[in-house]
């Protein structure tokens, strides 16, 4: 599959992405050769190129948008995509992707408020946890939100939300609840996943961890 092939060629488990620079048309027709490649080794094992799932993404600003084919098909352009879980435009901005992921918190903590009569903590925490905080976490470490707003509206107004329906809370600010409740921020979840891959990779996959040692750097509450 990889011979001939002169752009990166990147193979997942049921996905193939090609990528290359197109800044000149010698860039453009390296592209288009490559896909004709694919093209005849799908039709050599006898394989079929699914169109209809062919998306061209333009990244990057200034791009000349040149338009790609397989065979006498014209591929069709997207404005975004979502690989591996995660919306990214053709900015590489994952502002979409924050908003989806408040939405659906948003839409989790309107059914726990409707169909949940208590505010114990014993109550709304593990659902908090369970129900609404994956979505929070999920693909942090490729995230890494750079802007405040996106930090805000994925940090601060679902999980500030959330916390103050907690009965006994109301009068104590974020900060307090968070470590009331013994939550972080997004920044901190950020921080807890860097210090434990980074411990994983000096110890090998079997070392220990000590909680205590991540409490040190005021990571976990």
């Amino acid at each position: 599959m990889d011979s001939g092939i002169k752009c990166t060629l990147s193979k997942f488990a049921n996905d193939t992405k090609l990528c290359g620079a197109v800044d000149t048309l010698e860039g453009r027709d390296a592209i288009q050769r490559d896909l004709d490649r694919l093209e005849r080794w799908a039709c050599a094992n006898h394989m079929k190129v699914n169109k209809a799932k062919c998306k061209v993404p333009h990244m990057g600003r200034a791009n000349p948008k040149h338009n790609y084919r397989l065979r006498r098909e014209w591929i069709e352009s997207s404005p975004e995509e979502k690989d591996l879980g995660v919306l990214v435009d053709e900015k590489l901005n994952m502002t979409q992707q924050y908003e989806l992921a408040a939405w659906k918190a948003n839409c989790i903590l309107g059914c726990i408020k409707t169909s949940v009569t208590s505010r114990l903590r014993e109550v709304i925490l593990p659902l908090y946890s369970a129900l609404m905080r994956p979505h929070l976490d999920y693909c942090v470490q490729l995230w890494g939100p750079q802007d405040k707003k996106d930090r805000e509206l994925l940090d601060t107004r679902v999980q500030r939300r959330a916390t103050k329906m907690i009965r006994g809370l109301e009068h104590l600010s974020y900060e307090d609840r968070l470590r009331e409740l013994g939550l972080f921020s997004l920044e901190n979840r950020r921080l807890q996943g860097d210090l434990i891959a980074a411990f994983q990779y000096l110890k090998g996959p079997t070392g220990k961890l000590d909680r205590g040692c991540l409490q040190g750097h005021g990571v976990i509450g």
